[in-house]
């Protein structure tokens, strides 16, 4: 099955992850017994800096790598507006239009996080960084290295002009970690102070330090906003190369790259050319992968990865395949049933159409026993719950008692289980009494509410394969009276849609990062983002209790104490199945063209293929794509 996947970056913008608050103590950061206003050249939520302040490379480096040659893949993930299907605009910065893939590897940051720890941030744009004693105020010291591609120098003012404008105009996805940020101030043209409102917490301050930077002076005739395909310079590391719209694009690396000798990009970014393909139809990309066009896929969808890569490039070698371990963060599958639409609003009927899913019957006939059921939203990471809360989870748990279901308390909810058969009616039966408890009676074969209006869904899909896979979980929900069907729409309106949240049902996928930020996770689940567009929040959730678990979430003081207040939250989302828990695969199905080398492992929080690898031209040469 070919999953949405959005992944939220971490590398040089905020670590867009899973939410904190504001909070009246907050947890120590690594640089605690340092005076305040000491310049320092990384900041950490919890523990220490795995890399000292003369760090000459990230562990995951391969610094001996050679440099050049081209990699061309059809992209696992994106960010932002983007879209893997087609593009129509470069401006990655807002919600408005469709940009291309990897858009973000044009911007840099003032820090950036690394792929081997869950927290940490480092300088780049910003050579140090000083906090006040009360955490509120941050002052950076800019690199005078760093230039953007235009070759002028990035400046405080460049800082201040990107901040200000990310805030009002920005994705929401960039806009939100922005929220208690209260002045960006130029105290010279190589310092700036940025200031926080007293309410953020560690996870909040430090995922609002690696915003894009973008050159004020680019928009002095032009509106932030602004679509086509002049695209904004930033200081990265890659800039534009040749494109045809909304069907593939190349990024070329900068020879002028200011930071190309740095340690943060020391042994990384080895190809010379990353070329993007979009794709509207997955046969078709599998195909251009299969003839060589493209040389690196990840497979998302498990029949394909059984049946369909036999061909005599793969059995004689030339194409590799494995299944490459995931990374430590949660993995987030799930469906979002609508409660903007008064039908999906109470949790029974959401309980009753996920009992219409018949997992069993669907991995063993149709996804070939590639899939695990998830049970939580969180899979995968240390926040999911399991068995009765213990004593650290009731302590959460308890003050906001009144307003959480009492299963809460019980046992955590578990997905159901059939015999497998295809024909289990128990599932369908407790789905029926649950539809009727909810108010939903059958007059004939439709269910009908009180008024006599017809219980109507429609699935809305991007990808023509997902009809395949849930096809019978849709029969089912006709067994039962539900006047249900499916709908493709191609990806510019699927994107639309989403955004106006016009749909009833969606699937999900987002890849979350390992330290949770309330202003991130509140776009999910957050009453504030509910009617917020472009938010993630496709279920329309609004729940006090569970506004204020976000909050506990930015008030932990370690991460001990953050791990059992996201297992409380773990218990209450999946008793109340606003997010219905899908499916999951257990790391990346990955094919590449054997002209490619990499390191022996992989680091634990990150998995840019096209950032690790690099280019082998021996290999190429016995395979015949020298």
């Amino acid at each position: 099955m070919t999953e949405s996947f959005v992944r939220i970056s971490r590398r040089h913008f905020g670590k867009l992850a899973m939410g904190a608050a504001a909070a009246a103590a907050l947890p120590r950061l690594s640089f605690a017994d340092n005076p305040a206003d000491t310049p320092l050249h990384g900041l950490s939520a919890f523990g220490d800096l795995k890399y000292p302040a003369d760090y000459a490379q990230f562990d995951y480096a391969t610094p001996e790598a050679p440099a050049g040659g081209r990699f061309t893949f059809t992209v696992p993930s994106w960010f932002f507006n983007q879209s893997p299907d087609t593009f129509d605009t470069f401006n990655t910065l807002v919600l408005q239009g469709n940009a291309p893939p990897r858009m973000e590897m044009l911007y840099e940051g003032l820090m950036l996080s690394t792929l081997d720890e869950p927290d940490a941030i480092y300088g780049l744009l910003a050579e140090s960084v000083a906090v006040s004693a009360d955490g509120n105020r941050f002052t950076f010291r800019l690199r005078p290295e760093a230039r953007f591609s235009t070759d002028a120098p990035v400046t405080a003012a460049d800082v201040v002009f990107s901040y200000d404008t990310l805030k009002r105009e920005g994705h929401p996805s960039l806009a939100i970690q922005l929220v208690e940020v209260t002045e960006v101030a130029a105290e010279d043209e190589r310092t700036v102070r940025i200031v926080f409102s007293g309410r953020q917490t560690v996870p909040t301050a430090l995922a609002a330090l690696s915003m894009p930077i973008v050159p004020a002076a680019f928009f002095a005739d032009r509106p932030f906003g602004q679509g086509g395909f002049d695209a904004i310079p930033g200081s990265g590391a890659w800039e534009v190369g040749r494109y045809a719209a909304g069907r593939f694009i190349e990024y070329e690396k900068r020879a002028d790259y200011w930071g190309r000798d740095m340690p943060f990009s020391k042994g990384l970014g080895h190809f010379q050319t990353i070329r993007v393909e979009c794709f509207r139809d997955r046969q078709a990309a599998l195909e251009a992968f299969k003839k060589g066009d493209v040389t690196y896929r990840e497979e998302f969808t498990p029949r394909a990865w059984a049946s369909e890569y036999a061909f005599p490039a793969a059995q004689d070698g030339r194409v590799k395949r494995d299944t490459i371990p995931g990374e430590s963060w949660p993995n987030f599958q799930c469906w979002a049933l609508n409660q903007r639409r008064a039908q999906f609003g109470d949790a029974r009927v959401r309980r009753a159409i996920n009992l219409c899913f018949d997992f069993e019957w669907t991995n063993a006939n149709l996804l070939f026993g590639l899939r695990q059921h998830s049970q939580s939203p969180f899979e995968l990471s240390d926040y999911v719950a399991t068995g009765a809360p213990t004593p650290e989870e009731l302590a959460v748990l308890e003050p906001l008692r009144a307003d959480l279901p009492p299963e809460v308390f019980g046992e955590v909810w578990t997905q159901p289980v059939t015999d497998g058969s295809g024909r289990d009616r128990r599932p369908l039966r407790e789905a029926s009494e649950l539809f009727a408890a909810a108010g939903w009676t059958r007059r004939g074969s439709t269910l009908v509410d009180a008024a006599g209006q017809p219980f109507r869904l429609e699935y809305l899909l991007n990808d023509p394969e997902q009809g395949r896979v849930y096809g019978k979980m849709v029969e089912n929900m006709k067994l039962l009276g539900v006047e249900a069907s499916m709908r493709v729409v191609d990806a510019a309106q699927y994107q639309d849609r989403l955004n106006r949240f016009d749909f009833d049902m969606i699937l999900c996928r987002f890849g979350f990062n390992g330290t949770p930020t309330r202003e991130g996770m509140s776009l999910f689940f957050g009453s504030n983002a509910r009617d917020r567009d472009g938010s993630y929040n496709y279920p329309g959730m609004a729940s006090p209790a569970v506004d204020r678990l976000l909050d506990r979430i930015g008030e932990a003081r370690s991460r001990d104490e953050l791990t059992h207040t996201m297992r409380a939250l773990d218990r209450v989302l999946r008793w109340r199945l606003d997010w219905i828990p899908n499916i999951h695969a257990e790391g990346h199905n990955s094919a590449w063209w054997d002209m490619f080398g990499m390191a022996p492992t992989k680091p634990e929080y990150g998995f840019p293929v096209e950032h690790l690898w690099w280019y082998d031209e021996s290999k190429a040469k016995a395979i015949g794509r020298a």
